[in-house]
C-alpha cells in the first residue's frame, strides 16, 4: 500500500505555482514597485489611462447627480431626489476605488477639473425638467455600462484585481440604469 502511495505522489504533475524559492527571490526584486510584481501581465500605462478616464466619468456623474438632486422639483421630486443623492454618493465611492487602484498600479489619479469633461465617457447634461434629468442619467449609466464592459474585456485575466473592481462597479451601474428605466416606464405626465 505504501508503495502505491509513493507512486501516486511521484506521478503527480508539477505544481502550477512557481517554486517558493523563486517567489521569494522575485518579491525582493524591484520592491519599490509595491503590489506590482513580475507576474503582472497587463499594459500598466494603458490600464492607468483607462482607469483615469473612468475616474473622470465618475466625477462628471457625481456632479450631474448633485445638480439634479438640488434642481429637482415637481410632484415626484422627493422620491427622485433621493435616487439622485444615493447615486451621487455611490458614484463618489466608485471614484475612490478607481483612484486607489491607480495609485496601487504606480499611477496618479488625474483629477484636473479642466480636463474632466473631455476625458469623461458620459456627458454633463443638466436636463430641462425632472423627467429629462432621469432620462439623461439613464443615458449616462448606459454609457458607463458599455465603457466598463469594454475595459473588463480589455483587462481580462491580465489584471484580475482591476477586473474585479470594474466588474463590481459595472454591476452597480447596471442597477442604476434599471432603476432609472423603471422610473421612466412608470412616468405619468
Amino acid at each position: 500500500m505504501a508503495k502505491q502511495a509513493a507512486k501516486k505522489t511521484a506521478a503527480s504533475p508539477a505544481s502550477p505555482i512557481t517554486a517558493t524559492a523563486t517567489l521569494r527571490a522575485r518579491a525582493r526584486k524591484n520592491i519599490e514597485d509595491g503590489a506590482i510584481t513580475d507576474s503582472y501581465a497587463a499594459d500598466r500605462k494603458m490600464v492607468i489611462r483607462l482607469l483615469n478616464d473612468a475616474l473622470a466619468t465618475e466625477y462628471v456623474c457625481v456632479l450631474r447627480y448633485y445638480r439634479h438632486y438640488f434642481m429637482a422639483k415637481g410632484m415626484l421630486a422627493d422620491s427622485v431626489k433621493a435616487e439622485f443623492l444615493e447615486h451621487a454618493q455611490q458614484e463618489q465611492a466608485h471614484a475612490g476605488r478607481l483612484a486607489e487602484r491607480i495609485v496601487q498600479l504606480g499611477g496618479e489619479p488625474d483629477l484636473n477639473p479642466d480636463t474632466l469633461t473631455a476625458r469623461s465617457h458620459a456627458e454633463y447634461k443638466e436636463g430641462k425638467d425632472l423627467r429629462d434629468m432621469v432620462k439623461e442619467n439613464l443615458v449616462a449609466e448606459r454609457i458607463a455600462i458599455d465603457s466598463y464592459r469594454e475595459m473588463i474585456n480589455y483587462v481580462g485575466d491580465r489584471d484580475t484585481t482591476t477586473k474585479r473592481i470594474l466588474e463590481e462597479i459595472l454591476a452597480q451601474e447596471e442597477e442604476h440604469a434599471d432603476e432609472f428605466s423603471d422610473l421612466l416606464d412608470g412616468w405619468v405626465g
